[in-house]
């Protein structure tokens, strides 16, 4: 579903653990491949194609393993609103991922979708760190919860939600975050001990 009206639906399932593993997040290793989907719903099914082309554009220029998916809804299920988007991630060698997203503007025209996801996309591999600027905060605090063992994790430019957040974290856990600029990379390690949360209400299954 689109905005403004949406009418889509979302299913998550989490598993149930009873504690969290130490974070070992260092090793960012080379860029390997792109893959993406370009959605619309209630649109000409020629709108995502045009999306994914200005995207590749951009894309294949520096690495030739890109593959955008494009899905397309019509009638009952293309939600209340008409609208398209464009989701892209990249993934190293060592299993790091980058995620970007854009979608359509009142006016703009679809190129201008698939230009803009390309270029943050882009920008977040430049930024480095093994996790792009979004989920940096869902690490760290995985990191806070995790045993009362030592967490590591690289990021690049800490964005201004995750600099909250470690005040938050520091507020709530008494966890201070050691910061460790890396001069040859432009990157960050940051590292904690774990307050060794578990999880007590349920057994694994």
């Amino acid at each position: 579903g689109a905005p403004p009206e949406g009418g889509g639906e979302v299913i998550f399932r989490c598993p149930i653990v009873k504690t969290l593993k130490p974070i070992n997040l260092v090793n960012i290793g080379q860029v390997r491949r792109v893959r993406g989907v370009a959605y619309a719903s209630k649109v000409s099914p020629q709108i995502p194609n045009r999306v994914v082309d200005a995207a590749k554009g951009i894309l294949t220029k520096v690495l030739p393993d890109v593959y955008v998916y494009t899905d397309h809804y019509r009638g009952a299920n293309a939600g209340l609103s008409s609208g398209y988007g464009l989701s892209l991630v990249a993934e190293t060698t060592n299993g790091c991922l980058y995620g970007a997203e854009a979608s359509a503007e009142p006016g703009g025209a679809a190129e201008d979708v698939g230009l803009l996801a390309a270029k943050v996309l882009l920008q977040e591999v430049a930024n480095g760190g093994c996790v792009d600027s979004s989920n940096q905060g869902l690490v760290l605090l995985l990191a806070v919860l995790g045993p009362e063992d030592v967490s590591r994790v690289r990021l690049g430019k800490l964005a201004p939600s995750t600099v909250k957040l470690l005040r938050l974290l520091r507020d709530m856990f008494g966890v201070t975050f050691k910061i460790k600029p890396d001069e040859q990379t432009k990157t960050l390690v940051l590292s904690c001990l774990g307050i060794g949360y578990a999880n007590l209400a349920r057994g694994i299954a």
